[in-house]
C-alpha cells in the first residue's frame, strides 16, 4: 500500500479518482441507532433513573441522584488554580482570543420607519438554555469547551449546562478549567446518548434546553440527529479535513505537519495538498516518509493518509482553487507567497489559513474564530459555530393607520387570489379607518 495517494489533474481518469477519494461512507449502523433510541426513549420516560442507570452501566460510576453527578463549581475553580502554570496560562490566552473574536459577531436589533409611520424590523435575543456535550475520558477537549461555550455566552445565552462523561469517575481538570474560563453555569458527570436525551428532553434535575452543541463520538451523533426538532443542534460533524494550496515556498517539513495534524485524529479523516509544482510533491512526500515513524500517532497516521490522503499536482493556482470548492474542505491553506490573491478564488470552506505562518493547529486552539466548522461538503451551504448560532431573530412589525389603506388593499388581493377569503377580510377591515 502506498505511503499516499498521488493524483494528477491532467490525466484521464481523475476525476473518478478524486471522486472515489473523496467519498465517505455515512451509513448510518443500525445497531447504534436502535441502541440509542432505546436510550432515548428510556430517558423520556424515567428521566433521572434513567441516566443514573446508563450512566453506572457505560461510565461504572455510581451515584444516588442524579444532583449527586453535578460537579459543583469550586471543584472547577479549584482545578483552574492547580494547573501547571503554562497551561493555565494558555487556557486564559484562547479563551480571552476566542471572546474577543465573537463579540465582534453579536447581531443587534434593528428598525426603521417608513413615510406613513409604519414600523418594521428585527429583535434579536438570546436562547433561553444551552446543553454543551464535552467527550471525556482520553477524549478530553479543553479547547472545545471554550469554542462552544464562550460564544453561547457573548450570544447573551443566560444558562449554559455542561455534561462530560467520567468514565471510572476521572474528571479532566483542563475540561473543568476550561469551563470555569468559559462561563458555564452548571457541570454534570454525565455522558453518551443518555446526557443528549436528557439535555433535550429534561428530567426531574436536568431542565431542558433549546439547543445542544459540542462534539461526541457516534452514539452521542446519532442521539442528536434523533433529537433534532424538539431541540436545535450545531451539527452533525464528520472526520476531520484539511485541504492544503501550496506554490512550493513553504517548507515541506511544515506541510507535511500541517497535513499530520488533521490526519492524527482517526484513520478517516483526511489530508490533502494540491500544488502544480511536482518537485515540490515529491519533496512533501519525502518529508512525510522522514518524520511519520517520529510521530506518537503513527498507526491513525499512516491508516488515514494511506486510505484518504492525496499530494495531487494541478495544472496551475487557479485550478486548485477550483478543486479546492468542489472539495469544500472544513480546513483551507492557502501556502503561497501572496495568499490574498486566491482568496478571491475560493467560494466554499469552513476555515482560510492564510499564509505560510497560519497554520490549521492554530485555529484549533487559540487563533479565536471557532474551531466548529463544517466537514464532509456540507461548507457549501453551512458556517462555522458562532454568537449567530445562539441567537434568535424576531420579526416586529407596527403598521400604522395610514400604512393599513396601503398594505390591506395589496394583501386583500393576494389573500383573494390565494383563495383564503378570511385573510383577504382581515385586512379589509382595516381599509378606510385613517382619519
Amino acid at each position: 500500500m502506498p505511503l499516499i495517494h498521488r493524483l494528477d489533474s491532467r490525466h484521464t481518469g481523475f476525476d473518478q479518482a478524486l471522486g472515489q477519494l473523496l467519498a465517505f461512507d455515512a451509513t448510518q449502523d443500525e445497531a447504534i441507532e436502535h441502541a440509542v433510541r432505546d436510550i432515548l426513549r428510556d430517558v423520556q420516560a424515567r428521566g433521572d433513573a434513567a441516566v443514573l442507570d446508563y450512566t453506572q452501566r457505560f461510565d461504572h460510576v455510581q451515584a444516588e441522584t442524579l444532583s449527586d453527578l453535578e460537579i459543583p463549581r469550586s471543584e472547577w475553580r479549584a482545578a483552574l488554580d492547580t494547573l501547571p502554570d503554562d497551561q493555565r496560562q494558555a487556557l486564559m490566552a484562547a479563551a480571552e482570543r476566542v471572546r474577543s473574536y465573537h463579540e465582534r459577531q453579536r447581531a443587534q436589533t434593528w428598525t426603521y420607519t417608513e413615510a406613513d409611520g409604519t414600523m418594521l424590523g428585527q429583535q434579536i435575543t438570546p436562547l433561553d438554555r444551552v446543553g454543551l456535550y464535552v467527550p471525556g475520558g482520553k477524549a478530553a477537549y479543553p479547547s472545545s469547551v471554550l469554542m462552544n461555550a464562550i460564544p453561547a455566552k457573548v450570544a447573551g445565552v443566560p444558562e449554559v449546562i455542561m455534561t462530560t462523561p467520567t468514565p471510572g469517575g476521572v474528571r479532566n481538570p483542563m475540561v473543568l478549567a476550561a469551563a470555569e474560563l468559559g462561563g458555564v453555569d452548571r457541570i454534570f458527570a454525565i455522558g453518551g446518548a443518555q446526557a443528549v436525551g436528557g439535555l433535550a428532553y429534561g428530567t426531574q434535575t436536568l431542565r431542558a434546553v433549546d439547543k445542544i452543541v459540542g462534539p461526541g463520538n457516534a452514539y452521542v451523533a446519532a442521539a442528536k440527529r434523533r433529537v433534532f426538532g424538539t431541540v436545535g443542534i450545531d451539527m452533525i460533524a464528520g472526520p476531520s479535513e484539511i485541504l492544503i494550496i501550496a506554490d512550493g515556498s513553504t517548507p515541506a517539513d511544515w506541510i507535511a505537519m500541517d497535513l499530520f495534524s488533521q490526519a492524527e485524529h482517526d484513520e478517516l479523516a483526511q489530508a490533502i495538498l494540491l500544488s502544480p509544482d511536482a518537485a515540490y510533491l515529491d519533496a512533501v512526500e519525502a518529508s512525510i516518509a522522514r518524520l511519520l515513524p517520529t510521530q506518537p500517532r503513527v498507526d491513525i497516521l499512516r491508516t488515514s493518509l494511506a486510505g484518504r490522503g492525496a499530494l495531487i499536482q494541478v495544472r496551475d493556482m487557479a485550478e486548485a482553487c477550483d478543486i479546492a470548492n468542489r472539495i469544500a474542505p472544513e480546513h483551507l491553506e492557502i501556502s503561497t507567497q501572496d495568499p490574498q490573491q486566491w482568496l478571491a478564488h475560493i467560494r466554499h470552506a469552513g476555515a482560510i489559513f492564510l499564509g505560510a505562518y497560519s497554520s490549521e493547529a492554530l485555529g484549533d486552539y487559540c487563533a479565536g474564530p471557532n474551531h466548529v466548522l463544517p466537514t464532509a461538503r456540507t461548507a457549501r451551504f453551512s458556517s462555522p459555530l458562532g454568537v449567530y448560532d445562539f441567537q434568535k431573530r424576531r420579526s416586529l412589525i407596527q403598521v400604522s393607520q395610514a400604512g393599513a389603506q396601503t398594505l390591506g388593499r395589496i394583501a386583500d388581493t393576494l389573500a383573494t387570489g390565494e383563495g383564503l377569503p378570511a385573510h383577504a377580510s382581515s385586512a379589509r377591515f382595516r381599509l378606510g379607518s385613517a382619519d
